[in-house]
């Protein structure tokens, strides 16, 4: 059963990234062509700004998640109906606060953005956006950290597929037929709404949640002991945008979520194969089953380190020119940025190198324990992005950022050692070293052996190809020399089937 939940949420989460990637692709170029660059950019810093409430759900979400693990194994229903209801009753009132924050937002931030646009088009574009956020703390929250928790995240996957095919669809109908930015999102919203109700109508039908349970002890022990790790990763993850808003242009913001939708689309892909893991790992943790949870985290540890390198190092020899093709025609910014390419790979690529150690923090709920490493990361990734912009733009915002992950990915992974499963901090050491190497030599031969200027799709398409392929026996014969046991295991797995 357990390998067969794992096979559907890999399976599926791979689904949805992959449509999500390639819907997410095919909407701001639509944007970029009909609505300009500093639409884009405007866009998508309200998006930012408005994803910020996640701010105040102060890592209560993966408490609850956590929290689940054990009753769910023990087929505690009551326990699971306490947890759900606190849960609940938390984000209605985060909700409240999203329709303040989001009503006191439509009034300042068109005063505070530096852009062409009116107050009128500004604001009423803030309450547009701000329909589907509101929605999905106030009803869809609790449900889907309810399904990831009991192993079943692929029916949220299925029902988040097709909302994203939907939308893409109806949204290029209504662009090619004219219609404004603000009637378009207007329509984002509307088709998200039906998310929360699809996956709430399949919790209440598959699960028996007390509604009507009452509990005088607070069913979520560690409730407030995630607010650490919840801020830095709000941190880490929206600080660019929001710096860039501030101290530089809407043209900049563009440019980075240009750049960034591609990142984050790699990112989300390679983090979909992992969405399995955590729930696993938490079952494994409840149930005590340490001799099984060690031999599961090596190969947890070197499959993640092993993915990151190559994909991410592919990723940065493609990245530039693979935007380049992407924004052809579009003449009013420059979006040839090799060192900011690079920079921004190799921050996103220090995000899921930390995701073995992470995965188990969250897993073992040692929230309390880990917090000062979270704070230390969030603290100097704001303070070194609002520095280092100012000196270098667009690239000083990704400085920050990598500095933070690489502090996060040694803390964790020393302090896993230490505390957890005893997993010795040498063998990290090692395979940090074998990966910096790995990428090194992956990036120097392919862009020495390749000229990246391909006119179209097409001669992209062919190039990336040649690149994976080789880049992929590099990745091979390295791991090879180093983690043969694995290599062979790997290839006796295929054979057998």
């Amino acid at each position: 059963m357990r390998q067969r939940k794992l096979m559907y949420n890999t399976f599926f989460s791979l689904i949805y990234q992959v449509t999500t990637i390639i819907c997410g692709f095919i909407l701001p170029r639509l944007i970029l062509e009909n609505f300009g660059t500093n639409t884009n950019g405007l866009v998508n810093s309200i998006t930012q700004f408005l994803s910020l409430i996640s701010f105040l759900e102060l890592g209560v979400g993966r408490v609850i998640q956590s929290s689940l693990y054990k009753p769910l194994a023990e087929n505690d229903t009551n326990e699971v109906s306490k947890i759900v209801k606190s849960g609940k009753k938390f984000f209605k009132k985060l909700g409240f606060i999203l329709l303040v924050y989001a009503v006191g937002l439509v009034f300042i931030y068109p005063v505070i953005i530096n852009s062409e646009y009116n107050f009128l088009y500004v604001s009423t574009l803030v309450a547009v956006l701000a329909i589907s956020t509101f929605v999905q703390y106030l009803f869809g929250i609790v449900n889907r950290l309810l399904l990831n928790a009991d192993q079943k995240g692929y029916i949220q996957y299925i029902v988040q597929t097709v909302a994203i095919i939907l939308n893409t669809i109806v949204c290029f109908i209504l662009i090619y037929l004219g219609f404004n930015i603000h009637i378009v999102k207007l329509t984002t919203s509307v088709i998200y709404l039906m998310q929360p109700i699809i996956i709430n109508l399949y919790v209440k039908n598959h699960y028996k949640i007390n509604k009507k349970i009452k509990y005088t002890v607070e069913p979520i022990k560690q409730k407030w002991n995630g607010i650490a790790q919840h801020i830095a990763a709000v941190v880490i993850d929206g600080t660019d945008i929001v710096v860039l808003t501030t101290f530089a242009t809407l043209s900049d913001v563009s440019i980075y979520t240009v750049y960034f939708f591609v990142v984050k689309g790699v990112k989300q892909l390679f983090m979909s194969l992992t969405n399995g893991i955590t729930s696993l790992i938490g079952e494994m943790w409840a149930k005590k089953e340490l001799e099984n949870l060690n031999n599961f985290f090596g190969w947890v540890e070197w499959i993640i380190h092993t993915s990151t390198i190559y994909i991410f190092g592919v990723t940065a020899i493609l990245i530039v020119s693979f935007v380049q093709v992407y924004t052809k025609g579009i003449n009013d910014a420059n979006y040839y940025q090799p060192l900011f390419g690079l920079m921004i790979v190799l921050a996103n690529a220090g995000h899921c190198l930390r995701l073995p150690y992470n995965i188990l923090i969250l897993a073992s709920g040692h929230y309390k324990q880990t917090q000062n490493n979270y704070i230390i990361a969030a603290v100097s990734n704001i303070v070194i992005s609002i520095f280092s912009v100012r000196q270098f733009g667009l690239i000083g915002v990704t400085i920050g950022t990598l500095i933070a992950m690489l502090y996060q990915t040694v803390w964790m992974a020393y302090y896993n050692s230490k505390n957890l499963i005893k997993w010795p901090f040498k063998t990290f050491i090692k395979q940090l070293c074998i990966d910096i190497v790995t990428f090194a030599i992956m990036y120097f031969i392919s862009t020495k052996a390749f000229i990246f200027n391909p006119a179209n799709y097409f001669e992209w398409v062919v190039i990336a190809i040649k690149v994976s392929l080789i880049t992929l026996v590099i990745v091979f014969m390295i791991n090879f020399v180093f983690y043969r046991k694995y290599v062979n295991n790997i290839f006796h797995k295929i054979l057998r089937g």
